[in-house]
């Protein structure tokens, strides 16, 4: 239990299959994981996330000593002290408390804060092994920074979000993440899912491609394996400056847990073998909150509402613990209503609260894409009749099931919401797919632009994980170039996709626009990649329309 001290008055993928599933459940405990010298160490960097009008969540992890590797059980229970003030020099000290770092958790702890002011800077430090609270006593961690949300209901003149996911640790080095963390514009970074990948070493992507090998080697499965692959990924210093730099607000997708999950399994579980779906989950589940700077629910679930004064309210979405088993490619089940991607309690919730918001701007946070992509879409009078006829998706054929096109229904009453309550300047924001993509929302896809469109998308690519030059081992720009052309021809609500680059993109909001610049990294196998400004796009309020912008946001 934290207990606070008040010092002074407080003032402020594309579906990529994997290899078969590895059969070996043993936990390998070194390879990249941290260890400590001696005495207390903070090998794997703080962070901060969920940032309110009033307080913030801090988290570290504390190493006690040398044997207490991440997932291994090991080490003493450590009194750990932290500390939050409104300078760098930790001259004015906000708060300060004292928490325990638990072997039960994996010696991660996490403070949340209260007392803050609104729309301040601050910065933050933990210390351990010392006989006193704070003031330099013990082992000091790294200093982070952070910053609370505005005031509820205050005019706020702009917003500024870093916006990632999809971090395969194998497939490159994370510099998407030292580009945003040397930023210091940014409100808050968005990671939209797939924050680290379960798989075998050399399985996704393939061994002669892996740039540096996970820990443990294994596909990860038990609660120890999850919590070391997750201190792995803390190892790497580039997320760490992130988390330090910047207030992290994260949902999971699938890969937190393994390949394509739903509710009741996975494409990449097999139970004979690798043992109860139910038990890997909530193993999965433990690790990522005691590793992740994200308020734990009761639920177990990520769903959750975050409002930045009257400009923007993030709607947070859950898109894995409640959804119905994907269907196969061309099947009708895909129009089931029957089958959800949500479950009926988190769509409900959205829907009461796109509605309830007088945010000027409904944000809302999706691991997987809502924009339909189909091909060989007929003509609007023939398509009702011959999908009913031959049990075919009625938006068309949907190549990604994974994603809201195998989950039609949903989509329709979502879409339908949004038009018959005349909730405008909906922006969904999304990754997973490991491409860039600006969309238009529409109504209905087949007759776009005849119909009207209900909101936005914003799809940012991956950090590292394999796009399409990847996938085909070919020069970026070629083939991706035909794909991308045929893309737009079928999808005419689709405004530009790159197929080919990684990166991140930074969300620039206004009461008069939202603009998503997209930026790309050199090369993720160079661990010292440069960035560069790939493109731009903004939907004006009250358009529901996306256009290019000639420039990023400076």
């Amino acid at each position: 239990m934290t207990r606070p001290e008040l010092t002074t008055a407080p003032t402020r993928r594309t579906v990529v299959k994997a290899a078969a599933a590895t059969a070996v459940a043993g936990t390998v405990l070194t390879s990249t994981s941290a260890r400590a010298a001696d005495g207390p160490a903070f090998l794997h960097g703080v962070a901060s996330g969920d940032p309110l009008p009033d307080g913030v969540l801090l988290w570290t992890r504390v190493t006690p000593s040398p044997e207490a590797v991440a997932g291994s059980g090991l080490g003493p229970d450590t009194e750990v002290f932290w500390e939050i003030a409104e300078d760098k020099a930790f001259s004015r000290v906000a708060v300060r408390g004292t928490t325990v770092a638990r072997a039960a958790s994996d010696h991660t702890v996490k403070a949340d804060v209260r007392g803050l002011r609104a729309a301040t800077t601050y910065w933050f430090r933990f210390s351990a092994g010392g006989a006193g609270s704070g003031g330099g006593q013990g082992v000091m961690s790294p200093v982070g920074r952070t910053r609370t949300a505005p005031a509820a209901g205050a005019t706020v003149a702009g917003l500024r979000f870093g916006v990632v996911s999809c971090a395969n640790w194998e497939a490159g080095f994370f510099s998407p993440y030292r580009h945003l963390a040397a930023r210091s514009d940014l409100d808050a970074v968005l990671h939209l899912g797939d924050y680290i990948y379960e798989y075998a070493s050399g399985s996704y992507p393939t061994q002669d491609t892996v740039v540096r090998p996970h820990a443990p080697l294994h596909e990860i499965l038990t609660l120890a394996d999850y919590r070391l692959r997750h201190a792995t990924y803390k190892t790497d210093a580039d997320l760490r400056s992130l988390h330090a730099a910047h207030p992290v607000i994260a949902i999971w997708d699938d890969h937190e847990f393994a390949n394509d999950a739903w509710s009741g399994g996975a494409e990449n579980h097999t139970p004979d073998t690798e043992g109860s779906w139910a038990a890997r989950v909530a193993a999965a589940k433990q690790a990522y909150f005691e590793w992740m700077p994200v308020r734990a629910s009761t639920e177990g679930t990520v769903y959750r509402r975050l409002s930045f004064g009257s400009l923007a309210e993030l709607h947070l979405l859950d898109l894995r613990s409640f959804r119905s088993e994907q269907a196969s490619i061309g099947d009708g089940a895909v129009d089931d209503p029957e089958r959800s991607i949500t479950g009926r309690a988190q769509l409900d919730w959205l829907k009461a609260g796109l509605t309830a918001s007088d945010a000027a701007w409904k944000l809302v946070g999706t691991s997987v894409m809502i924009s339909p992509v189909a091909f060989g879409a007929l003509p609007a009078h023939l398509l009702g009749p011959v999908a009913e006829l031959l049990g075919l998706p009625s938006e068309g054929l949907a190549i990604n099931v994974d994603q809201w096109d195998g989950y039609t229904d949903d989509r329709r009453e979502l879409i339908t919401h949004l038009r018959d309550n005349a909730v405008t300047d909906t922006v969904f924001l999304t990754g997973n797919i490991h491409m860039a993509w600006a969309n238009d929302v529409p109504v209905k896809a087949a007759t776009y632009p005849l119909s009207p469109s209900a909101a936005t998308e914003f799809v940012v690519t991956s950090v590292t994980s394999d796009n399409l030059d990847d996938i085909l081992r070919i020069a970026p720009g070629t083939v991706s170039a035909v794909a991308a052309g045929a893309l737009k021809a079928a999808n005419r609500h689709v405004r530009w996709v790159d197929l080919d680059s990684h990166g991140y993109g930074v969300l620039d909001v206004t009461a008069e626009r939202s603009q998503m610049d997209y930026y790309a990294v050199s090369d993720k196998t160079d661990r010292n990649a440069t960035s560069s400004w790939l493109r731009s796009y903004r939907t004006r309020s009250g358009t529901q329309k996306v256009e290019r912008a000639d420039a990023p946001v400076r």
